[in-house]
């Protein structure tokens, strides 16, 4: 059986940018990286990331409003964790997809 850190031998599992209907993580797993599934998989990645510069910039705007009131604070923070959780799930899948031998040190 396959898992998100099957050894190098083994095929590994992609952690996609979305949960099942019960909010539980979905994997892929394909040989191809240009398979449909994971052009989406990338596509979507890409377009959170595009979101939260754009959730970046809006709670920088917000930060720096001295007249911002709470709801406008607590609307920034809700979309900025948010983007947080997409882009730390994109950094976990990326990584567990880095060949071993690329995190071995140089010497």
């Amino acid at each position: 059986m396959n898992t998100p850190n099957s050894t190098s031998s083994e095929q590994q599992l992609r952690l996609l940018p979305w949960n099942t209907p019960d909010g539980k993580p979905c994997y892929l797993s394909t040989d191809h990286d240009g398979s449909r599934l994971s052009l989406l998989a990338d596509d979507i990645e890409a377009a959170q990331l595009d979101s939260g510069e754009q959730v970046l910039a809006g709670a920088k705007a917000v930060l720096a409003d001295p007249k911002a009131g709470e709801r406008a604070v607590r609307f920034a923070l809700t979309r900025a964790s948010e983007s947080l959780e997409d882009v730390i799930r994109i950094a976990v899948s990326r990584g567990e997809r880095i060949p071993d031998a690329e995190l071995r040190p140089r010497s």
